[in-house]
């Protein structure tokens, strides 16, 4: 332990592993994690309390010492080069193993994804010592958590979960001690959105562009990341988003990792007063995608290969007539890009989710818009453009046998009369 690190700065960390990955861990005496966690594992300092957890048979390890600071490529060939966010650790005087893990976490309150304030850590040490008498035996599955001790890893400024499926429902539009943006602002980005995209698609460091930043979701969102951020808008509401029109981002080719785009959805809402803004044309007419097909050009030529756009936009329906912008610009941006995935993003903090605007809808038979559409797309690298078509081994089932049971069953009740 460093002697600017105290006793009482000790932290703790839980690593997690599977039955496939779990032999390396201590064959290298090596903890690690991808992209989607690695700011965890670079907080880690020499001498911080880690725990090893197995996702798969649900046996935990620990406590173990951190030998080194969290680093990335500390052993850049373990594990193939997936897991490039490591520590070196050591074994302590009261390392052993545990069963049931999940029960006590969830018991602590503990999420495993986040780190441990050195109170907890030491609770959780308490746990080891107190449910074995020696390195063999498990945890006491019955071991009892003074409610006083619950919920200690909880904290005003607790991080969105990361999403598993493609139905994202945000309760509000943004999260921790500090705003992100302003709900205040017309069609401002829920901030979850931004967590999520940039968790998966980049790693701290990375450059994030929004070319039409509006209130600077995205700005606050990377800073807090620690991600580069570049935001612009056409009329920017504050002094840290650069004033620029989209259809000419001054950014050097294959530059940018990772870009965010809430564009316009037509003419139904008043952005700003600036004459050269998209929002003044409407989504009916073929002017309206032809300049944001302008934009994707720009996002393509400044993404670098295999990079990720995401694109949030929202269907239309005025004056009863209903235009599926979204299918629209997804149409062009495949132009530019293959896609990652769809998402569907419910729409909850609309001027019309209100109880009068639900009973229009049903009683003059039309609907609210209820999801917005996320699109996530992909750059191309070169060299997989000439690439063959993806082999799939689809698994396959015969209909020959239940025509045959048919044809049989026919037959029988034929002879039988």
């Amino acid at each position: 332990m460093s002697q600017a690190q105290t006793v009482a700065e000790v932290m703790g960390y839980i690593f997690a592993c599977t039955n496939k990955t779990e032999q390396e861990c201590f064959d290298r005496m090596l903890f690690s994690t991808n992209k989607l966690y690695a700011e965890k594992a670079l907080q880690v300092k020499k001498g911080d309390r880690l725990f090893l957890l197995n996702l798969d048979s649900d046996i935990f390890y620990g406590p173990f010492k951190a030998e080194s600071d969290g680093k990335k490529d500390l052993v850049p060939e373990a594990w193939g080069g997936k897991y490039p966010y490591q520590v070196k650790i050591e074994k302590t005087n009261k390392t052993t193993v545990g069963k049931t893990s999940g029960k006590i976490l969830n018991q602590l309150g503990i999420d495993w994804r986040e780190p441990l304030s050195s109170e907890l850590a030491g609770i959780l040490i308490e746990c080891f010592e107190n449910g074995s008498s020696n390195g063999s035996n498990p945890l006491n599955v019955q071991l009892v958590i003074p409610k006083k001790l619950k919920n200690l890893q909880k904290s005003a400024d607790d991080k969105p979960t990361l999403e598993s499926t493609t139905l994202w429902d945000f309760p509000r539009q943004s999260y921790g001690k500090t705003p992100k943006g302003n709900n205040r602002y017309a069609g401002v980005t829920p901030a979850f959105i931004i967590y999520n995209m940039i968790k998966r698609y980049t790693e701290p460091g990375d450059l994030v562009v929004d070319p039409m930043a509006g209130s600077g979701t995205t700005l606050d969102v990377c800073r807090e990341e620690n991600r580069k951020c570049v935001a612009y808008d056409i009329a920017p509401p504050r002094s840290d988003v650069i004033q620029n029109d989209a259809r000419k981002i001054p950014l050097e080719d294959n530059s940018v990792d990772m870009i965010f785009i809430d564009s316009p959805y037509g003419d139904n809402i008043a952005y700003n007063s600036h004459p050269g803004n998209i929002g003044k044309i409407s989504a009916e007419s073929e002017e309206f995608y032809d300049e944001l097909e302008k934009v994707m050009k720009e996002c393509h030529r400044i993404l670098k290969p295999d990079k990720v756009l995401g694109w949030l936009i929202g269907d239309q329906w005025v004056k009863k007539k209903f235009t599926p912008v979204g299918f629209l610009i997804y149409q062009r941006l495949c132009k530019y890009f293959e896609t990652v995935d769809m998402i569907c993003v419910t729409r909850r903090n609309q001027t019309s989710n209100t109880g009068m605007w639900h009973n229009r809808a049903i009683r003059f038979n039309f609907y609210l818009r209820g999801f917005k559409h996320l699109f996530l797309m992909r750059k191309v690298s070169e060299n997989k453009l000439s690439s063959t078509r993806t082999k799939v081994n689809w698994t396959q089932y015969s209909r020959e046998k239940d025509s045959e049971k048919e044809t049989n069953s026919s037959e029988n009740h034929q002879d039988i009369q």
